[in-house]
């Protein structure tokens, strides 16, 4: 619990994460941009603080689409909203 509770905070911006893993964030965080198709997902219900899709929209560059899941889903779309992510993993090869 206090694991999760502090990743909460830390993404947050309200504690300090483990500075030992400081230089692989950083590292992480200049990825190359994502050329797969790809199918990004939000539940109309995540009460996780989360950016707007259109913040990281530019880190893909190959066929891309949002798809919002209405309903009351959460963030943990594979067990709330099974239907529609599997729905996502058969589309993502059929995006224009």
């Amino acid at each position: 619990m206090a694991i999760v509770v502090h990743n909460y905070r830390w993404r947050l911006g309200l504690t300090a994460g483990e500075a030992r893993y400081d230089a692989l964030e950083s590292r992480l965080a200049q990825f190359p941009v994502i050329g797969v198709p790809t199918i990004t997902m939000e539940g109309d219900a995540n009460g996780a603080p989360h950016p707007q899709p259109a913040a990281y929209r530019a880190r893909f560059s190959g066929p891309y689409a949002h798809r919002l899941i209405t309903g009351g889903i959460g963030h943990n779309l594979p067990q709330e909203a099974p239907n529609a992510f599997a729905q996502a993993v058969l589309d993502v090869t059929e995006l224009p």
